[in-house]
């Protein structure tokens, strides 16, 4: 910050691996986190124009420490904009999944079709968002251009598609017939997963952008004296690597966090 001076800050870095995160919560909230306002505070501290922190649906709803963990960095970037502190306008774009992408499933399936092996899919009903590399990094730089601070943008990834959909049609693309010439298996959801993934909380509302793929959800408000001491809880839980202690607070701070099965 201090060599660069950067005037917009687009947030990306993340742990984003639900299964691995559910085996280890802690690094999605040091990570997570602890990271995102470390990097927000810094960049209101160095004067930076815009904070632009990329999340993601699975922050709707938690059901998973990855979904909760990024749930709290949105209220972070939240708080710190109710605060108006300093001259850095902080907003928040979610979406969902970016085809090839790393741990993208395409990549993945196609290494199964080329190797031969039958394509694995978690479950017969599960379904996903996506958008392509160059439609997310478009919506989320015009999202930081038309932002005055305190937004979450929400954009519009259309259609939700079956994961066994996408299957077939990709073996199908390979010339080949699926559960013929290359078997799909079902493996079971993983540990934190959806059937179905959301985009909005259902309190938040939409509101229209001049652009039609990118909508505003309101903001809510947050109990700036509860969220500080809330967080200094997780922080302080996470770092001794108290994990009982760790996820309480979590579940505190985010109480839309639930489990799996009662989502699904």
């Amino acid at each position: 910050f201090e060599r660069y001076k950067p005037q917009i800050v687009f947030h990306a870095a993340a742990h984003k691996h639900v299964p691995l995160m559910e085996s280890s919560p802690m690094e999605a909230i040091k990570n997570n986190v602890i990271g995102t306002f470390n990097v927000a505070t810094l960049a209101q501290f160095h004067d930076v124009q815009k904070f632009v922190m990329i999340s993601t649906d699975k922050a709707v709803n938690p059901t998973n420490a990855m979904g909760a963990s990024k749930r709290c960095c949105e209220m972070i970037v939240q708080y710190l904009s109710q605060q108006h502190e300093g001259k850095t306008e902080f907003v928040t774009t979610r979406f969902g999944n970016v085809l090839g992408s790393n741990g993208s499933v395409i990549p993945l399936f196609k290494k199964q079709i080329e190797q031969g092996k039958p394509v694995t899919v978690t479950h017969e009903d599960i379904i996903r968002y996506f958008m392509t590399i160059p439609e997310a990094v478009s919506l989320v730089m015009e999202a930081a251009a038309i932002a005055n601070g305190g937004e979450i943008f929400v954009l519009d990834m259309g259609q939700p598609v079956r994961i066994v959909t996408l299957a077939e049609n990709l073996i199908r693309m390979y010339g080949k017939v699926p559960y013929k010439d290359v078997p799909i298996v079902f493996t079971g959801l993983r540990p934190g997963e959806k059937i179905k993934e959301e985009l909005l909380m259902m309190e938040e509302g939409l509101k229209k952008t001049s652009n039609k793929l990118i909508f505003i959800g309101n903001q809510i408000d947050i109990d700036e004296e509860h969220f500080a001491s809330r967080l200094k809880k997780l922080r302080d839980a996470a770092q001794l690597n108290d994990e009982a202690v760790a996820i309480q607070a979590l579940h505190e701070m985010v109480p839309t966090f639930i489990t799996p099965d009662e989502f699904n």
